[in-house]
């Protein structure tokens, strides 16, 4: 059993395998406009994802959720820090960026906006195998990929093209596409945004089933906290570059200990109270805010909760550190057991 003590942010031990993925102390800046400050879209990050573990991601748009999945994939190298795999630390020559992808794949948000309408099914689940010189039967493992998909019999989608397919079955060919390599983790961004909510049900089932059949890994992006709790062993949840509470599904969703997670938790429809309305916009992520980041905006601070427990000060001037990767975690000046 391990713990990490972080000063300003309560924390609890937890034992856990090796991670699977790792991000330490990473950062991922883009150019300001016209001369200005860096945009910090990822400002001191700690992640695990360990083998066969679903973790959501969650955080409103713009809080830096699809640039830090970026920085996993190797698709933007960090500003600082490390993403490490399997224990090595990640390589961006482009040789040992090839060999990574093969292991950890991608699956986008709009099935529709990435699979080529010109491309078959097969063409489209087989580009992958192409790309990496696969030297196996090529037929043998698009059909696999597909059926493990639930698209069967295989063969009958072979010749089809996206436009002939329902928004269930584009997703799932765009996650066979990722499984055709034999990937041990996929990074999946709001996976099922796009579809009916007839259909997201079949499709985070299928993803549970994976992980099961196969023993696979997935970090799932979301602004959604009920698809949350729906697939996910541990939650990370993110506001403005920086991850603000962490812990189980159950831990984070039926105690939430930061004000932003209660808030986006607020609006669900079992949620059963009123929900929780944030003043304003996140904050500009190239002039993050003195202080808890989340402060500008924070209902305890507005309500007055804060300065009756004598930490309102704190919330405005006292930054605080990075959670760890794994464990339970709320950065927060207001967390239970934080001291004055």
């Amino acid at each position: 059993m391990t713990s990490v003590p972080v000063k300003g942010a309560v924390t609890e031990p937890v034992t856990a395998p090796a991670a699977l993925l790792s991000a330490a102390g990473l950062k991922v800046a883009f150019p300001g406009r016209r001369g200005g400050p860096a945009a910090r879209a990822v400002d001191g990050v700690d992640l695990d994802i360990g083998r066969g573990e679903i973790v959501a991601l969650v955080g409103e748009s713009g809080c830096g959720k699809s640039s830090l999945a970026r920085a996993l994939l190797g698709l933007v190298a960090p500003a600082a820090g490390t993403v490490s795999f399997d224990g090595a630390p990640l390589s961006y020559g482009a040789r040992a960026l090839k060999a990574y992808r093969r292991r950890v794949q991608l699956v986008l948000q709009d099935p529709s906006g990435s699979l080529n309408p010109r491309h078959t099914v097969y063409d489209a689940v087989a580009e992958g195998l192409r790309v990496h010189g696969y030297a196996g039967d090529e037929r043998a493992a698009v059909a696999e990929a597909l059926a493990r998909s639930g698209l069967r019999p295989p063969e009958r989608f072979f010749l089809r093209y996206p436009h002939e397919l329902s928004g269930g079955q584009r997703q799932r060919v765009v996650i066979a596409g990722a499984l055709v390599l034999g990937p041990e983790l996929i990074v999946a961004d709001e996976p099922v945004a796009s579809l009916d909510a007839s259909v997201r049900g079949e499709i985070l089932a299928l993803l549970l089933r994976l992980r099961d059949e196969l023993g696979l890994s997935a970090l799932v992006v979301t602004h959604d906290l009920g698809l949350a709790w729906n697939i996910a062993d541990r939650v990370a949840v993110m506001y403005l570059g920086r991850i603000v509470e962490s812990g189980t599904v159950e831990e984070v969703l039926s105690a939430p200990r930061h004000p932003y997670t209660r808030a986006l938790l607020s609006v669900l429809p079992e949620a059963g109270g009123e929900p929780v309305v944030l003043g304003g916009e996140p904050p500009d992520p190239a002039r993050v805010p003195a202080g808890c980041r989340f402060h500008v905006r924070c209902p305890a601070l507005a309500s007055g909760e804060a300065e009756r427990a004598g930490a309102a000060t704190r919330c405005r001037t006292a930054e605080l550190p990075v959670l760890p990767g794994r464990g339970r975690g709320a950065a927060c000046h207001l967390a239970p057991g934080q001291a004055g």
